[in-house]
């Protein structure tokens, strides 16, 4: 069995490293995306978060599940109702409330999976959990954000 390709939403986001936090997409219908990332050791904020205890920053995590859970989910959503990439001038985060549990490790491989609540208006409101490399929910909350198209 093949699995699922989505290198076309993965070209799409507006990210590039060292602040993409996006490795794979796993799954990514019209009402849920599944994806991964790998914390990266050598990242430069593990330097100063936490000394001699590093510990990935939550705002780190907010953001995988943002560009997991938001833009490639928004970006899938559009691109099914016929908006191309390039008419979509802007992606930006409205809203955000997580709640953290567990921690993540530099070098951890994270999943991530968003359900989605609502879609209209180009705003999406998505329910979003982040699993840690243990399986441990890391963190999970609801984020919101915005596509604006090019012609406003």
């Amino acid at each position: 069995m093949t699995e699922p390709d989505f290198t076309n939403i993965l070209d799409q986001l507006p990210y590039q490293e060292p602040f993409l936090f996006v490795d794979r997409i796993d799954k990514l219908d019209s009402e849920i995306a599944e994806g991964r990332y790998t914390f990266k050791p050598e990242s430069a904020f593990y330097r100063g978060h936490f000394k001699g205890s590093p510990v990935t920053p939550g705002v780190l995590l907010t953001e995988c599940c943002a560009q997991i859970g938001l833009a490639c989910l928004g970006l899938y959503l559009l691109n099914s109702k016929g908006t191309a990439r390039e008419e979509v001038a802007g992606i930006g985060m409205s809203e955000a409330r997580m709640e953290f549990l567990h921690p993540v490790y530099p070098g951890e491989t994270v999943k991530v999976r968003a359900v989605r609540q609502y879609f209209r208006f180009n705003k999406l409101k998505v329910d979003v959990k982040l699993f840690n490399e243990q399986g441990l929910l890391a963190c999970r909350g609801q984020l919101s954000g915005m596509f604006k198209p090019r012609s406003l």
